[in-house]
């Protein structure tokens, strides 16, 4: 007998949003200043500039010395995304199309955010030498870069470790990561964790670092960080995005607008380590 039937197609109303980097996990890192009035701001960082004791001098006074202030300048960008939609196309199309203009018009400017904080890293010139893959050794090499350049790396709230998840894989198949004997938090229990605390550093996973394969690059020289919070500064007009959300009569079009004015800057050189990792026997062929 002839199959009959008159199949029909049901469509999902509900949205599953794409596979895409939708936050900043780097604002938090760094010296943050916002409700910016201008195209710059400027952040001072001082110190002695390294001055030592004295004696007084054949005179019986005191030689007196000056403080070192440094001002450091971010300037500021406009930085925009831009979302429309006819209402045709909201009408005809599957979803809630208005959220979904919402939502990745956000996520654009949120990676915007860590690309400008991951290009001043980049300006960094402390580093560990060749490309290799995650060890101990150049953990603690890192460390002790960042120590003998007299940053306080047992503030661990602010230390700060920026990889590639090639760079993590490694660290996981460490004993000194992963075993109960060493942490306290069990990296290897429960689900994959954004941010984790080991060896006085909280580590952050981000796809997008320069030479990633998230990055488009190769993965043989991923440039992966660890630095101390006071050595980056990031200024912001306001705290949340200026939102725009509406309706042209004129044109019958949705839109939505994500907008936002920020520049970042390096303010301490010897704060930032890089360490170029070598993730090539990780990566596709």
């Amino acid at each position: 007998m002839a199959d009959t039937s008159a199949y029909q197609t049901k469509y999902r109303n509900e949205l599953i949003l794409g596979f895409e980097d939708r936050q900043s996990r780097l604002r938090h890192t760094v010296v943050t200043e916002a409700d910016v009035n201008g195209n710059q701001a400027i952040f001072l960082v001082s110190d002695s500039g390294s001055a030592t004791a004295t004696t007084r001098g054949a005179d019986g006074y005191i030689v007196a010395r000056s403080d070192n202030n440094t001002q450091s300048t971010a300037t500021l960008a406009e930085w925009h995304d831009l979302v429309e939609k006819t209402r045709f196309n909201l009408f005809a199309s599957q979803g809630n199309q208005l959220a979904l203009m919402r939502q990745t018009s956000m996520d654009v400017i949120n990676r915007k955010i860590d690309d400008d904080i991951i290009a001043q890293l980049d300006t960094a010139t402390n580093d560990t030498g060749a490309a290799s893959v995650a060890s101990l050794d150049t953990v603690m090499k890192c460390l002790t870069i960042l120590g003998d350049n007299y940053v306080p790396i047992e503030e661990e709230d602010k230390m700060f470790g920026l990889i590639s998840p090639g760079f993590r894989g490694e660290l996981m198949q460490l004993t000194e990561f992963s075993s109960a004997d060493y942490v306290n938090v069990k990296p290897l229990v429960g689900p994959v964790q954004k941010y984790l605390r080991w060896a006085g550093i909280n580590w952050i996973m981000h796809p997008r670092l320069t030479g990633s394969v998230g990055a488009s690059g190769t993965g043989a020289s991923e440039k992966c960080y660890i630095y101390h919070k006071n050595s980056l500064g990031h200024a912001i007009d306001k705290e949340g995005m200026d939102t725009a959300v509406g309706y042209d009569d004129k044109q019958d079009l949705s839109y939505c607008r994500m907008s936002t004015f920020m520049g970042s800057k390096l303010l301490q050189n010897s704060g930032i380590v890089q360490y170029l990792h070598d993730n090539s026997n990780n990566t596709a062929s």
